[in-house]
């Protein structure tokens, strides 16, 4: 219920309360009366509240199955259309010129107390960011980059392939933790998107009225308050998916019947090749190991998978 309320409903009822204001004033028609838009009545007030709440569950419920997509558009993935694709190239290019920026920063030598505290923070900084040569085109796009493509590599496993299996695998505090942080980041960016519809709406019906343009301005400055929050979160879970794959990448094996690797060549043999299995690349033998089960029954090992 937190979820929907916080990730759902909030911002969508904020949109809904935006637009139903402007239509309120009169601006979609003529010029705005901003003293009609808080209700005189009680009965008028009621009537206002429930228009929010229900219009702003039912496009909560619409635009729920949606939501990988509303972060994946603001990750960057734009390159299905021809237009957005030359412009994601164009951002990208300036994300590696940052990061090469970066790069020259964390590597100087020599200097003072502030010349140390600038590649502490250059050097914190590249390793919130993928490599330079798979940039994606927005900051919360390489934030995200950076757990989704380092996590799991560092020992063997594909992390895009392997994660949902090894996310059920993790102990409940730490499941706890994940789904939080999630959650503050699909509300940041579901208040991005409100905002930036408010705003949008806000400049379709305030056009002639130049005195009122500080609304689209807020919208704007909302936006993009909302668009860094969700960078933020997106750089705290990116650190957890790393953690998780540091606790509980055994327990995934564990769970697959596979035995435990005694070091870290034979660790990195094992996930390479459970990897391949996960991306259906081709027949791999494994032996299993089956442990007793809750029924004190062991099954024979050695069984192999073609």
């Amino acid at each position: 219920m937190r979820r929907v309320l916080s990730v759902h409903f909030v911002p969508c009822a904020l949109f809904v309360a935006g637009v139903l204001a402007l239509v309120r004033t009169g601006s979609f028609s003529g010029r705005s009366d901003w003293g009609a838009v808080w209700p005189e009545r009680p009965a008028d007030m009621f009537e206002v509240s429930a228009t929010v709440g229900v219009c702003a569950s039912l496009l909560g419920l619409l635009l729920r199955p949606f939501q990988v997509r509303a972060v994946r558009v603001l990750e960057g993935y734009w390159d299905r259309w021809p237009v957005t694709a030359g412009l994601a190239g164009a951002l990208a290019r300036i994300q590696r010129a940052r990061w090469h920026g970066l790069r020259k920063k964390a590597d100087r030598t020599g200097g003072g107390d502030t010349a140390c505290r600038v590649r502490a923070d250059a050097r914190r900084r590249l390793a919130a960011r993928p490599p330079a040569e798979i940039q994606l085109p927005t900051a919360l796009g390489n934030a995200l980059r950076a757990g989704e493509l380092t996590a799991g590599e560092r020992y063997g496993l594909t992390t895009l392939t392997s994660w949902p299996r090894l996310y059920l695998q993790v102990s409940d505090r730490m499941a706890e933790i994940l789904r939080s942080t999630r959650d503050v980041l699909d509300t940041a960016v579901n208040l991005c998107w409100a905002f930036l519809a408010l705003t949008t709406s806000g400049a379709t019906a305030l056009y002639d009225e130049p005195f009122v343009w500080w609304w689209c301005g807020v919208g704007i400055a909302l936006a993009a308050v909302a668009y860094k929050g969700a960078v933020t979160a997106a750089q705290a879970y990116s650190g957890l998916m790393h953690v998780a794959y540091d606790l509980h990448r055994f327990d995934l094996l564990e769970a697959l019947h596979l035995p435990l690797p005694p070091d870290s060549d034979v660790e990195e043999a094992t996930f390479r090749r459970l990897s391949g299995l996960f991306a259906d690349m081709g027949p791999f033998e494994l032996s299993y190991e089956h442990r007793t089960t809750d029924r004190g029954r062991v099954a024979d090992d050695g069984d192999e998978l073609g």
